[in-house]
């Protein structure tokens, strides 16, 4: 019996219909499309996060209900990939597999291992970049390395021509005769037995039309000021596309186009300042790509060699009073209770409660790296290494060892009217300035006027800013003073 060909479009971190390289490349084959997506996630030392499960989810669905308003439907499997996708193919006689690379270690193993089985079947494929504005595997510095530093990166990023995928879908996919079949999403068990994302709900909408609509809203009404105001966690000056773009739910590099085109476009400069600022971004986000890509190992080592010598404290009752946010320093209460109920966190804030883990705590980054890919909604492999490798200094582009991140004088700064202190600590929050910020420090009768006992209602702090200071500069200093220290 003559079977009619097909193609098999498999999705992964890359969620959406449009400006989707790999399904652009099925179209083109002029075949009718299978739409998969596997759930593999047992064969890596980084199984999936709660909090990503839970936006997986909603994404997902999202998508599958995209699909059906085209006659289509997303076949979902579990499993390995490519026994899967081996199965998928006797079951659907798929002559053609196409998908969107992925960068983390695994993955492009993975990516490597089906390529040559499925060509091996005499199946055709083809990859695509739809995840980043660059392929890490050809961007490198003028002597062949990888970049270890962002400035020399940003510049070259700044003379590549990045063209961003806009062909438009036809308002009818292509339809097989048959539809293999599909376990039910709830199947996948994704989401929460006992319902502690009821916050996500409120200030998320995963999927591709989330996304977009957060795009817009960050283009007309956010980004004139956001070089101005991202720093300020008490003002909503983000994007907030960071879920959306690490699930891939809106493409990078038409973000990318979209504000470069108006940067080139709208001479006024304070719009001009604010898109670069945004294109900064983007561009860290590649440039933590680059680095995984080129140096796999730093998901759980440090890049610079001597800090694996590094010795960290052992204090698992500090760690957890830093995973609930109650430290005894506001600022960084705030980020960790912002972080457990959205399943986000301001950026400023990241850098700040990092600082206070590896710094003021010593303990491992690693710990802090572990909880964050636990419960935040965009825990995403590359920015989150390269994040906690940059705080604790052991990275690259790291912080110099000395800079330890004051709490205090960080939330007058950032905080100056304790807006933000008091949304995520209602305990403190009739406390006026600068006493928010260090209530410790606070007369004991303003205290008493608006119900504060410390110790009780709200703790003292867990360590002495200045004694953990000296002793964190002390113990980095002794590292960075070893012989035969690499200067690289």
């Amino acid at each position: 019996m003559k079977h009619t060909p097909v193609a098999i479009m498999w999705f992964r971190q890359d969620l959406r219909l449009k400006n989707n390289p790999a399904l652009l490349s099925a179209l083109q084959s002029k075949l009718p499309i299978v739409f998969v997506y596997i759930f593999s996630d047992d064969h890596t030392s980084w199984p999936m996060g709660e909090a990503s499960r839970w936006w997986l989810h909603q994404s997902l669905s999202a998508l599958g209900a995209q699909l059906r308003e085209k006659n289509h439907s997303l076949v979902i499997r579990q499993g390995n990939c490519l026994a899967t996708l081996q199965s998928l193919i006797q079951e659907t006689h798929a002559t053609h597999v196409y998908w969107n690379r992925c960068y983390e270690p695994h993955r492009r193993s993975e990516d490597l291992q089906i390529r040559d089985a499925l060509r091996a079947m005499q199946v055709t494929t083809q990859d695509n970049n739809g995840s980043l504005i660059i392929d890490p595997e050809y961007f490198t510095n003028n002597s062949g390395r990888p970049y270890q530093v962002f400035t020399p990166f940003w510049k070259r990023y700044l003379s590549e021509t990045i063209k961003a995928t806009t062909a438009s879908l036809p308002v009818d996919l292509p339809t097989p005769k048959t539809q293999p079949a599909s376990i039910p999403l709830e199947q996948l068990g994704l989401e929460p037995t006992i319902d502690w994302a009821s916050g996500f709900r409120a200030v998320w909408i995963p999927g591709e039309a989330g996304a977009h609509k957060q795009f817009k809203r960050f283009v007309t009404s956010r980004c004139v000021s956001y070089e101005r105001d991202h720093d300020r966690p008490d003002r909503d000056h983000t994007s907030q596309l960071s879920p959306h773009l690490h699930f891939g739910e809106v493409s990078p590099q038409r973000v990318w186009s979209h504000l470069s085109n108006r940067h080139a476009t709208d001479q006024r400069k304070p719009f001009h300042r604010e898109t670069t600022a945004m294109l900064r971004q983007l561009a860290w986000r590649d440039f933590s790509y680059h680095l995984l890509y080129h140096y796999p190992h730093t998901s759980m080592q440090p890049l610079r060699e001597k800090f694996a010598r590094f010795t960290w404290d052992n204090n698992p009752t500090a760690l957890r009073k830093w995973q609930r946010g109650v430290t005894g320093y506001p600022f960084v209460d705030a980020g960790m209770r912002q972080l457990w109920k959205t399943g986000w966190m301001h950026n400023r804030i990241r850098m700040v409660v990092a600082s206070f883990l590896t710094k003021h705590l010593l303990l491992p980054w690693q710990h802090g790296a572990e909880w964050f890919w636990d419960t935040l909604v965009d825990a995403d492999l590359a920015n989150n290494t390269m994040g906690w490798q940059w705080v604790a200094g052991c990275g690259a582009d790291a912080a110099p060892y000395f800079r330890i991140f004051n709490p205090v004088t960080q939330g007058l700064k950032f905080d100056p009217t304790g807006e933000y202190v008091g949304r995520w600590i209602p305990e403190l929050a009739k406390l006026p300035v600068p006493w928010i910020h260090k209530p410790w420090e606070a007369p004991p009768l303003l205290l008493a006027e608006h119900g504060i006992t410390l110790g009780s209602t709200y703790p003292y702090p867990i360590v002495d800013h200045q004694k953990a200071r000296q002793r964190a500069l002390a113990a980095f200093a002794a590292l960075k003073h070893e012989p035969g220290e690499s200067q690289s």
